[in-house]
This record gives structure tokens, C-alpha cells and sequence, in this order.
């Protein structure tokens, strides 16, 4: 698999485990989603909403619209708005990666940092980033998710891997 083909199964991927922390979310009462939770980013709600504001920095640093917007903001406090931006996001993610090509990957990115100053990196190391930073902070999730009474989730790479390319 090329690099291209690589990150557009990354973001659908990214979009299929989203849609099962999505779903077990959907399933708790709302106060669990607002309860103080030991994470860095102290509660479900906040941590949904970290995730998608790293998003939509680093996206917007790609397509060349940066974003400014606080790491530990809360775009949606409420879910029901929360999964239909999320849904979205994952969205503009994967279109993304569809219109990728090989020499676009390669090349570097210039961006300014929120916290630490300016940086050139390849695309491909912040692509790989973006969607790990979403795997580390899912973890948390899921360990917050069951915290809160939720089944655990299988939504590790293979799993996605083998329903989809089944």
C-alpha cells in the first residue's frame, strides 16, 4: 500500500472508530458526559471536543486555512450538536485524503504552532500525527467510556480492517 492509500484507509478508519466511541457515547445518560473524569482533559464532553479542535487545527493547516482556536476549548457542550460536527469533520477528513496524491504527501508543511512557534515538517509525519493524536486520545476515552458504564469497544485498526475489507 502507497502512502496516499495508506492515510485515505487512516481516515475512514478514523471515521469508523469515531462512529463507535459516537455510539457508546450516545448510549450513556448525560451527566456522564459532563462528569469529572481523571483525563487531561477532565470529562468525556471535553475530551470529544479536544479531539475535534486538534482536528480542525491540523486540517486547516493542510489545506491552507489555519484555524486558531484554544486546545481545551468546547466547540459543543451539548451531543446531539457534537456528533453532527464530528460527523462532519470526519468528512472534510477523508475528502482530504481522496484528493491527496503522491507529490502533495512528500512535500512539507510550514505551520505555526498554537503553543511553541513556527515548524516545517513533512505532510506525511503531520497527517500520521493527526490521526494518532485521535488513536491516544480515544484511549482515554474508552477507558472514561467504561468508567461511565459502557461496554468496552473493539475499534482497533484490525477490527475496522476486517468488517470493512471482509
Amino acid at each position: 500500500m502507497n502512502g496516499v492509500a495508506y492515510f485515505q484507509r487512516m481516515a475512514n478508519y478514523n471515521a469508523w472508530a469515531n462512529q463507535h466511541i459516537l455510539d457508546a457515547c450516545a448510549g450513556l445518560e448525560a451527566g456522564e458526559l459532563v462528569a469529572p473524569r481523571a483525563a487531561f482533559f477532565p470529562s468525556i464532553i471535553k475530551t470529544l471536543n479536544h479531539i475535534l479542535v486538534a482536528d480542525r487545527l491540523w486540517l486547516g493547516r493542510l489545506v491552507g486555512v489555519p484555524e486558531r482556536l484554544a486546545l481545551d476549548a468546547v466547540l459543543y457542550a451539548g451531543f446531539s450538536e457534537f456528533r453532527t460536527a464530528r460527523e462532519a469533520q470526519d468528512a472534510k477528513i477523508i475528502a482530504f485524503t481522496e484528493q491527496l496524491d503522491a507529490d502533495t504527501l512528500a512535500s512539507d508543511l510550514s505551520y505555526q504552532s498554537m503553543l511553541a512557534g513556527a515548524y516545517t515538517l513533512p505532510r506525511e509525519i503531520v497527517l500520521a500525527h493527526m490521526f494518532n493524536h485521535q488513536t491516544h486520545h480515544r484511549g482515554q476515552l474508552h477507558s472514561m467510556l467504561i468508567e461511565a458504564g459502557a461496554k468496552s469497544l473493539s475499534m482497533d485498526l484490525v477490527y475496522y480492517c476486517l468488517e470493512v475489507d471482509a
